[in-house]
């Protein structure tokens, strides 16, 4: 699934208000939409900082295995960082950002790893 066709399924996930396809190295959003109220542009940017961060850590303790997800729970919404780890798309996250009072959570993140399958660049 194209980038364009990967951001419109992950809008059309129940609290939706923003996502992007990322990056990791470069912070840059290759595919963004929706309005979630902020820059998403830079929040890819910010975020790919975040993926980075634990990655380095995981690696300065030694611990093996690579990061599925990381939630960020806010007041008003939850961010979610799928990262995605296919042979097409290492290097890649998607940013999700959801409405608290909307999205059900579980399903949210039952949907985004669902769509990592599919994605292509």
């Amino acid at each position: 699934m194209a980038i364009d066709a990967t951001i419109q399924q992950m809008l059309a996930i129940d609290g939706a208000k923003g996502a992007a396809v990322i990056d990791l190295e470069s912070g840059m959003a290759l595919g963004q939409g929706g309005d979630p109220g902020f820059d998403l542009g830079l929040a890819a940017a910010g975020n790919s900082m975040v993926v980075r961060a634990k990655m380095n850590t995981m690696r300065d303790i030694g611990l093996e295995g690579r990061i599925d997800d990381i939630l960020i729970t806010l007041d008003g919404q939850y961010h979610l960082i799928k990262v995605l780890a296919s042979a097409a798309t290492s290097g890649l996250f998607l940013y999700l950002v959801l409405d608290r009072t909307r999205a059900n959570l579980a399903l949210a993140r039952f949907r985004l790893n669902a769509l990592t399958a599919d994605v292509s660049v």
